[in-house]
């Protein structure tokens, strides 16, 4: 009889021992298949003008394209802890933010918030950035360090916040420069 219940440890043991690690081994796979944050959004950055003349107002633009089943918090988000989405830039000397301009969300509802919409983005979405050149900002070719920061979520898991850094690239002239309205399919053209 001793033996007999020292051998039903054992095997209590034993298959403990395999649910325990049949246990991790699914909830590592389960972490191996959720994608990398930053890889749910292809952030594209652009310029309104070309050149930017010192001295002049300007707009540059990130537009976000959110993979297929996966929203983000809007700028404003529905509940205060929600993360929202924003852009930051980090201009270099003789260029300053005037202004960042975010989009209106959508109202939805999901699964795990079936009774309560929450204000995201999906698809395509533009966050743009008014910007002026300093009139004495050095000409030539510059770049201006933005971080796109957001929490991107699906209908029934949210991945980690992350930053993603994107480079708005421009070219400064003189003032009196011709000026070049360009991707008119994502700013007003001001003429």
């Amino acid at each position: 009889m001793k033996i007999s219940a020292k051998l039903n440890g054992h095997v209590l043991a034993a298959c403990a021992a395999l649910t325990l690690a049949m246990g991790v081994g699914t909830s590592g796979a389960k972490a191996q298949t959720m994608p990398n944050p930053a890889s749910i959004v292809k952030a594209t950055p652009y310029v309104s003008i070309d050149p930017v003349p010192q001295g002049q107002t300007f707009e540059a633009a990130v537009v976000m394209e959110i993979s297929s089943g996966f929203h983000m918090n809007s700028h404003k988000p529905s509940e205060d802890y929600l993360i929202p989405t924003t852009v930051t830039a980090t201009p270099p000397p003789g260029i300053k933010v005037v202004d960042t301009v975010y989009p209106e969300g959508e109202m939805k509802k999901f699964t795990f918030s079936p009774n309560k919409p929450l204000n995201v983005y999906t698809g395509s979405v533009t966050l743009q950035l008014k910007l002026e050149a300093d009139p004495k900002a050095a000409t030539g070719e510059m770049s201006i360090p933005v971080t796109l920061r957001y929490q991107a979520c699906n209908d029934t898991a949210c991945l980690p916040p992350v930053k993603v850094p994107v480079v708005v690239r421009i070219d400064v002239g003189a003032p009196g420069s011709t000026v070049h309205h360009i991707h008119p399919e994502i700013f007003t053209a001001k003429h």
